[in-house]
């Protein structure tokens, strides 16, 4: 059911004609000496107005108001102020502000079967109100259910941490696009209730207790391999360089064994974590 505007005049034009029709009836009523036919017109006008008043209604600021009668959908109010809308309408109000909803910790499984705890938050806003009154039972439980089911959809798509290959996606290293994802998985699923969503990004994301010891183990030894290929690819540099330098600038001729053995030596000095003690040779190279 989609929104449409109902029919609403002033509400401080509606007060004023509804205290005029019941002054009026007062009047008649003061001034009519006879009774019975004669008060009819004054029996109308005050029920008349009874019917006026009872259609003002406030609306607040960022708060729509969903009029019914008998049943029947009407239309909404959006607009702030005091208006005067059909007589004997139900009015229903929802507020149109940015709300955050911020999820439980759930547990799931993620691509690669780990078991994983993630919460996140989403922020979003009622966009169309009818459909938010009528197209679901409570649109904020409807929101969070479906909130906690997009999640753990998305969560089960990646992996936490890729260790083998570093180009596919993560859970940890790709927080900005998994959080593009997971907004317009929300968007398909809350459309039907007339919520858009803001924004949705992940705040909470950790292995579960069971497997965090192991997987950070793993973790600190992905890491320690990663920084011994940096040193060791810059010391091959340096070596390299300091082969091509002596033998361009003619310093001293290196047979392949005194090579062997100057890359041996400079290898170990540079990528050993302890500092090195070089023996000095005072006589000949041989």
């Amino acid at each position: 059911m989609k929104e449409k505007p109902a029919l609403k005049v002033n509400g401080y034009l509606g007060i004023l004609v509804s205290l005029l029709f019941i002054g009026l009836a007062a009047f008649l009523f003061l001034t009519t000496e006879s009774v019975g036919s004669a008060l009819v017109l004054p029996v109308i006008l005050v029920i008349v107005a009874a019917l006026i008043l009872s259609g003002i209604t406030i609306v607040q600021p960022n708060e729509a108001k969903v009029l019914t009668l008998f049943g029947t959908y009407v239309g909404v109010i959006r607009e702030q102020g005091l208006w005067a809308a059909v007589p004997l309408t139900i009015k229903s109000r929802v507020s149109l502000r940015v709300i955050n909803f911020n999820s439980d910790k759930l547990k799931v499984n993620d691509l690669e079967g780990n078991p994983i705890e993630i919460a996140a938050v989403v922020v979003y806003k009622v966009s169309d109100s009818a459909k938010a009154t009528f197209d679901v039972e409570d649109y904020e439980e409807f929101v969070q259910i479906q909130s906690e089911t997009g999640i753990r959809h998305i969560a089960s798509q990646y992996a936490y941490d890729h260790f083998e290959n570093e180009t596919d996606m993560s859970l940890r290293k790709n927080s900005d696009e998994i959080a593009d994802f997971l907004a317009q998985d929300l968007q398909n699923r809350l459309a039907v209730a007339g919520v858009d969503v803001i924004e949705a990004r992940i705040m909470h994301l950790a292995y579960s207790s069971e497997v965090a010891a192991a997987m950070l183990q793993r973790q600190q030894a992905q890491a320690v391999l990663s920084a011994r290929k940096v040193i060791v690819d810059g010391a091959v540099s340096l070596v390299k360089s300091a082969i091509e330098q002596l033998a361009d600038e003619g310093v001293v001729e290196l047979d392949d064994e005194k090579k062997a053995q100057m890359v041996n030596n400079l290898m170990v000095s540079i990528v050993s974590e302890k500092g090195t003690h070089p023996v000095i040779n005072t006589g000949s190279i041989y």
